[in-house]
């Protein structure tokens, strides 16, 4: 019988293990460019949560330390979340049996009761730092350097100020972990058992015997923090309430296997290129500033104590020989002590070729092209905006998660608060699902994806929304993340302005007249801008 390490098994010896369909390909053990590659993976939690620990520690590393990684963090900050996502409230009006007016005054009623809590600090942040569109940004950026984030849902008394008790608190995910006894070392502690349940918690999220989030466990100080003030202790938080079924746990993640309970760093694949790119950068920084030195060493037999030309200051008496470099830097040498200088090449010119080919690869890992990633925009106009739109994709899904994990059900425990004090009239709210999810419809309006070219970008608007391919709310937000009602109103009131204007002998002329035909007036614009780019992009 012998032995067949790659299969785990004792076959005869007239047996040889034959080669066949993935075998012969990616899972083959005799090609020579695969025998070294003996990649090994378990389970989600033996290979996230185990490593959890370190990645964060690296990720956060980086942001604080390599400017790609800070910038791939702030660049998803400002464009997935920027000034904050804002509730715009979409009712199903047909379930509702409301006519369209009453659905637009329901709808702004509820937008400026929801901006009551939201917009204020000590309103809906538990520590009251953050507004509510400040907690988004935070979490977002917590979520993508740790791999998830954990807000808690509080209850605070209220009075005339703040009508309403629901609170956020906002929790770093180091400090959602497995309780231990004793002194364990808890980043080793990443599975545990409920005794009391019998539930298995994996790195502090317990799952029932259907796999189902049941409760997190949340500690009061971080792992291995110095000079804690606290005993190290674990709370219990369900994940929903019992009576009303709403969450007391946000949990905002990205799913990448099935089976996994916690997230992981946004940084994570591209922890080694960046680090690697950090260290490269700091070398050639200190290699400029190597070369830019010229350093003197005199021999002499005389001693000396003073150093008049040092800028670095007067040498220290030590029994070791102490040499520094410096601008006009000179040194005093023993006798008999020689040195010889050296002229390394350095190819310097490579600089720039290496980095943009690293960053090409670390912004496809996190889908943020190059152009993006550095903020250098040289390409072509076509370029450029493609570079964008395939930047966007990433931004909007992140987005939509973000308002599914975070927003919508912030919104839902809010409103189930403001119906039940009766500051929000929504019959049925409570005792009907399908009119509970009518009154609930939203959307999240965020920072819009800016113009490379103003003019064709809002005249290819104007004719999707004349085709009836966009809307022009739609198309409001493409441009500038605005509200095209709200917009409507103001322009109103400008133009009652206007036309008062026009009516005063100083408003003559014409000065304020409107174009009638702004679509041909637009068109006329595309053409000269075209004949002006002389064949270009």
């Amino acid at each position: 019988m012998k032995y067949v390490k790659e299969l785990g098994l004792y076959l005869p010896d007239n047996v040889r293990p034959q080669n066949k369909g993935y075998g012969d390909a990616g899972a083959s053990w005799r090609r020579r460019a695969l025998k070294g590659f003996r990649a090994m993976s378990g389970s989600a939690q033996e290979d996230i949560d185990f490593n959890n620990y370190t990645m964060r520690q690296r990720a956060r590393m980086l942001y604080m330390a390599a400017p790609i990684a800070t910038s791939a963090i702030k660049t998803n900050r400002t464009n997935v979340i920027g000034n904050g996502l804002r509730l715009k409230s979409r009712i199903d009006r047909e379930v509702l049996g409301m006519s369209a007016e009453q659905a637009d005054a329901w709808q702004k009623k509820t937008e400026r009761e929801f901006q009551l809590w939201a917009g204020r600090k000590k309103a809906c942040d538990a520590t009251g730092i953050n507004n509510f569109y400040g907690l988004q940004q935070l979490a977002l950026m917590s979520w993508l350097l740790s791999g998830d984030c954990i807000g808690v849902i509080k209850q605070y008394e209220t009075n005339r100020m703040y009508p309403y008790s629901m609170r956020i608190h906002l929790v770093e995910a180091d400090r959602v972990a497995t309780p231990i006894d004793g002194n364990g070392i808890t980043a080793l502690c990443t599975t545990g058992k409920n005794q009391e349940t019998g539930n298995v918690i994996y790195d502090g999220v317990e799952v029932d015997k259907n796999g189902a989030i049941v409760a997190y466990h949340i500690r009061n100080t971080y792992p291995y923090e110095l000079g804690a003030a606290e005993k190290t202790e674990w709370t219990r938080v369900t994940a929903y309430q019992e009576q009303t079924g709403l969450p007391n746990v946000l949990h905002v993640m990205d799913s990448e296997r099935p089976d996994q309970y916690r997230g992981v760093s946004y940084l994570a694949q591209c922890i080694e290129p960046i680090l690697q790119i950090r260290r490269y950068t700091e070398a050639e920084i200190m290699a400029a500033i190597v070369g830019s030195f010229f350093s003197a060493f005199v021999e002499t037999t005389a001693p000396t104590d003073e150093n008049p030309f040092n800028e670095t200051g007067k040498p220290e008496i030590s029994d070791k020989n102490e040499y520094s470099m410096g601008p006009g830097e000179i040194n005093i040498m023993k006798p008999g002590e020689k040195i010889s200088f050296s002229e390394p090449k350095h190819p310097s010119g490579s600089f720039d070729i290496f980095i943009n080919a690293m960053c090409d690869q670390v912004g496809a890992a996190l889908e943020i092209p190059k152009d993006l990633l550095l903020k250098e925009f040289n390409s072509s106009y076509s370029a450029s905006r493609a570079a964008l739109m395939e930047a966007w994709k990433g931004f909007r899904t992140r987005r939509e998660w973000m308002a599914d994990d975070f927003c919508r059900p912030c919104y839902e425990i809010w409103m189930s608060e403001a119906v039940a004090r009766g500051r929000i009239y929504a019959p049925g709210f409570f005792s009907d699902p399908i009119i509970r999810n009518a009154y609930l419809g939203s959307e999240w309006v965020g920072p819009s994806q800016g113009q490379l070219d103003p003019v064709k970008e809002i005249t290819a608007e104007i004719l999707a929304c004349e085709q009836g391919f966009s809307t022009r709310e739609q198309s409001t937000v493409r441009l500038n993340g605005g509200t095209w009602d709200r917009n409507v109103e103001q322009l109103e009131k400008e133009n009652e302005k206007l036309a008062g204007i026009k009516k005063t002998p100083e408003g003559a002329g014409g000065v304020y007249s409107q174009t009638k035909n702004t679509m041909e007036s637009i068109k006329r614009m595309v053409i000269a801008d075209q004949i002006r780019r002389a064949g270009g992009d």
